[in-house]
């Protein structure tokens, strides 16, 4: 999963709700007067971030960076490796529901090839509304999808990941509000409440099923200047829902697998964890979360070595992050390679 703000888009067009050229759209709407507060938000978590996690580093030494880095058993990295390919099988899905949202009809191969190489690429090198949406306007145009509709896809898939997020969040603080509460107070020394753990818990959930109540009781649409998108009903929503689950949870097993072994903490706690590091990672639109998450998970498990919790997150960059995106450039260097190879052939055929 993508930590890098991923799912902003634009919507789908309708053309009956389109402006006259030259005059703005219906809906349309100028960045306002503080429109630049976000992004100062976004530079100060990112320093903010960068400096505890310099602060936390100060410590190690390369030599114990390395050996925590190199440290994973041959066992840890295929079990690792058999999460990353689960979790991006799920993010595939966050097309193929797109897709069918917009009635919409792509072969799997080629979902699959637009929607893995898009979110590997985009994941390393950030920027995902123009690395991500580029590779997929390279692979989907062929197939006769116009930009809006890319755009419109990337949307959708968007609320995939959200829902499949929110239910996680609300479970884990729900079901481990005890061993939560218990852990912030020895990481950071404030004593979190059980209770709060637990409403905040409650509360998650329930933005996802006023959710799903808000889109099965009627259609429903969003409007971003002269662009209509109609968004999934129940039954598609909650299937979005499943897939997030499903991606949120592979890729926190990476992790998880890739840690100390004297990690003591359940799957379901630190599931918690690595979620509320990917929303804050996300919330500083820096590529993959860079900084921000490292810091996160560190000051939530400092209890242990620190020098081994950021080995396991280096190797969990590599084997997320690095591996895909390799495979991703060999990938798409083929795909090109055989559109031109059957674009002469067919220039030539008689």
């Amino acid at each position: 999963m993508n930590f890098a703000g991923k799912h902003r888009a634009v919507t789908d067009a309708r053309p009956d709700e389109a402006a006259p050229e030259g005059e703005p759209g219906k809906g349309s709407s100028r960045r306002g007067p503080y429109a630049w507060l976000g992004t100062l938000a976004s530079v100060v978590l990112i320093l903010a971030s960068l400096g505890v996690l310099w602060k936390l580093s100060e410590e190690i030494t390369w030599a114990e960076l390395q050996k925590a880095f190199t440290g994973a058993s041959s066992g840890q990295l295929v079990e690792a490796f058999g999460f990353v390919a689960l979790s991006y099988l799920f993010l595939t899905c966050y097309d193929a529901l797109a897709l069918r949202q917009l009635r919409l009809k792509v072969p799997y191969r080629i979902t699959a090839l637009a929607s893995f190489t898009s979110y590997a690429v985009s994941f390393t090198l950030g920027f995902p509304l123009l690395t991500a949406a580029t590779i997929r306007y390279w692979i989907y145009s062929r197939r006769g999808l116009s930009a809006a509709k890319i755009a419109a896809l990337t949307v959708i898939a968007g609320f995939t990941f959200w829902l499949g997020m929110g239910v996680v969040l609300g479970l884990s603080l729900i079901i481990e509000a005890g061993q939560l509460a218990s852990l912030t107070f020895k990481s950071i020394g404030v004593n979190s409440s059980v209770r709060l753990n637990q409403i905040l818990g409650f509360g998650a959930l329930a933005s996802v099923l006023a959710y799903l109540a808000w889109v099965s009781v009627k259609r429903r649409y969003i409007k971003v200047r002269h662009w209509q998108l109609e968004l999934p009903g129940a039954t598609v929503s909650f299937s979005q829902m499943l897939v997030g689950i499903g991606d949120v949870c592979a890729a926190a097993a990476v992790l998880y697998l890739l840690m100390p072994a004297d990690m003591t903490l359940g799957f379901t706690t630190f599931l918690a964890i690595y979620v509320l590091a990917a929303m804050l990672g996300i919330a500083s639109n820096a590529p993959g979360g860079i900084g921000v998450f490292e810091a996160t998970i560190l000051i939530a498990l400092s209890y242990l070595p620190r020098e081994e919790v950021l080995g396991s997150l280096l190797l969990f960059r590599a084997c997320y992050y690095l591996v895909p995106f390799l495979l991703a450039l060999l990938m798409l260097g083929v795909y090109e390679g055989l559109m031109r190879l059957r674009r002469h052939q067919a220039a030539n055929d008689p």
